[in-house]
């Protein structure tokens, strides 16, 4: 598996060869398009399976359970994403003019549709930049520009507006999600979290979780392993030290959390999945070897 963060700020690439395991992250909100192959995606208390020539939408910072479902070394799963700027999305949402505030329980994070050619021709102008760097600064923000407005000009535009709206639950949620994602390796008091949303305890409590399928609690629970997962397989840490980093003050409290979500004791699970790449990679090679031949 491949996935490159760009030197396009925001615009991401996936290339993968071959369907394997669970991929836990935590999204930022973005709309990715997928040019090739399968993926199925769990993110809260939905879940959606999306192929070739279809869009997702993620409209919060979430975690995000991803797995391929099809691929293949001659036809690999292929998408590029592009995180989505809530600024510019207010922004232009503003411009277009008010929708009717979702109430709480139609709320949503996730949405799935046929990518819109205006979509697609916008991300590949932004891939264009790619061999172009020096006009990044000068033709990316108008590009970024066009793909919100097409964006929120589209089938789930209402729904994207209504997300944008400063006094909509999601985005009151949106300033303590923020806080979390800053101080995640900290304790975080409920009630200043409830502040940052300017929400009563109970009513912050209760729209995060139905918002997030998980507590504010646990949600600093899933960034924690997340990360301490991307410092094993990344940056070479061991599990002692991944657990201390993110925050955890006991290794056997970290082991556990960490084996109940990735279904495995960190060190096993690390190894398993280096060895997995080190797999595909010699598969890899042994193709282009014969294709050489």
């Amino acid at each position: 598996m491949q996935e490159t963060l760009t030197p396009v700020p925001g615009l991401r690439m996936m290339c993968v060869q071959s369907p394997h395991g669970d991929l836990h992250s935590v999204y930022r909100p973005l709309v990715c398009l997928v040019l090739q192959g399968v993926k199925r995606m769990a993110v809260g208390r939905e879940q959606q399976i999306f192929s070739a020539g279809q869009s997702v939408i993620v409209s919060a910072d979430m975690p995000v359970v991803g797995r391929i479902v099809q691929a293949s070394q001659g036809e690999p799963y292929l998408a590029v994403a592009v995180e989505l700027e809530m600024t510019l999305l207010r922004e232009i949402a503003a411009q277009l003019g008010s929708v009717r505030a979702q109430r709480p329980s139609d709320t949503r994070t996730l949405f799935v549709e046929d990518t819109n050619a205006a979509i697609l021709d916008c991300a590949v102008r932004l891939m264009r930049l790619l061999d172009r760097p020096d006009a990044t600064s000068l033709l990316r923000p108008g590009i970024m520009r066009e793909l919100h407005y097409w964006l929120l000009s589209g089938q789930h535009g209402a729904a994207l507006r209504s997300l944008a709206d400063p006094d909509s639950h999601a985005s009151r949620l949106a300033a303590a999600i923020a806080v979390l994602r800053t101080e995640y390796r900290s304790r975080v008091p409920v009630e200043r979290l409830a502040a940052a949303a300017a929400m009563s305890f109970t009513a912050f409590h209760n729209h995060f979780k139905h918002m997030m399928s998980l507590t504010p609690g646990q949600y600093q629970k899933r960034l924690r392993l997340i990360e301490a997962r991307r410092l094993m397989l990344d940056e070479g840490f061991s599990a002692t030290s991944a657990g201390f980093d993110v925050g955890y003050e006991s290794l056997s409290q970290f082991t556990r959390e960490y084996a109940r979500l990735f279904k495995s004791p960190p060190k096993r699970d690390a190894l398993r999945v280096r060895d997995a790449a080190r797999r595909i990679r010699e598969e890899m090679q042994d193709g282009e070897r014969a294709s050489a031949a």
